[in-house]
């Protein structure tokens, strides 16, 4: 039987668009926000359905059917770095086409978060969590960092699955008014965020692009303490997301019908 699971997940591993999930909270946001889940391994079933029973019991049916046991030692050899929580999954990656549809689908109730050129993939994972939880349309990549690597979804807690994740080439672009967080831009309190806006961040060290600077519609600045170099690149989205959610009447839904924090 261990042979018969590790053959399986060997084998759905190595199909394309397949993605890695360590750990529960990956594992309960992907169940919980329609992510195609293929194959569930833990060394404790009894144990993991426990977990989800106290922590996520709407994912417990899901995992009744999907879940196997295998011991420790073997989960080790399909996953070195195995979570604390003692599982992992396989699910499938949205399409290139999902995630592109997704993100042209207008009208727009919420921003695209554009990173360009992101380096920290810790930083991707955490700016993914944030637009997740602020019910972001979306986040873009640029560059060659992959939004979808195993590192970034252990920061994002697979929350990939509760919003459009997809890596761009410049000069592409969603659709929307482009807003630049720059420290030449204009006050960011004196700037209200449009529903369809698209929100773009550069790195910590370069900041945006001369490209990206002469498309923006507007350039936003944060403002901040002299001498300080920089903000942290999560912190400098959650920021932005913040102030375009402070526009939205007090308790308002967030686009896709969950309020906000206590949900």
């Amino acid at each position: 039987m261990n042979e018969e699971l590790l053959r399986a997940w060997r084998a759905g591993a190595d199909e394309p668009w397949t993605v890695l999930l360590d750990g529960f909270h990956p594992l309960k946001h992907a169940l919980r926000f329609g992510g195609a889940v293929r194959q569930v391994l833990t060394a404790d079933r009894t144990g993991l359905l426990a977990l989800a029973a106290e922590l996520a019991p709407d994912t417990v049916p899901a995992l009744e059917s999907l879940a196997a046991e295998l011991p420790e030692k073997a989960l080790r050899t399909l996953a070195p770095r195995l979570h604390p929580t003692g599982v992992i999954a396989l699910a499938a990656r949205p399409t290139t086409g999902a995630n592109r549809a997704a993100l042209a689908r207008r009208p727009r109730s919420a921003p695209v978060v554009l990173l360009e050129d992101p380096r920290n993939l810790g930083n991707v994972g955490a700016v993914i969590r944030l637009a997740a939880g602020f019910g972001a349309a979306g986040v873009v990549t640029t560059g060659d960092l992959d939004p979808w690597h195993p590192n970034v979804l252990r920061g994002s807690a697979g929350l990939h699955f509760a919003t459009a994740v997809e890596r761009l080439a410049l000069p592409e672009l969603p659709a929307g008014p482009l807003y630049v967080l720059d420290p030449e831009g204009a006050d960011i309190r004196e700037t209200a965020f449009p529903d369809d806006a698209v929100l773009a961040f550069g790195t910590e060290r370069h900041g945006v692009s001369a490209e990206l600077k002469a498309r923006a519609d507007r350039l936003v600045a944060v403002p901040m303490r002299p001498g300080v170099s920089s903000f942290n690149l999560a912190t400098s989205v959650a920021m932005g997301l913040f102030h375009w959610m402070s526009g939205r009447p007090p308790g308002a839904p967030l686009p896709d019908g969950r309020r906000g924090a206590g949900a």
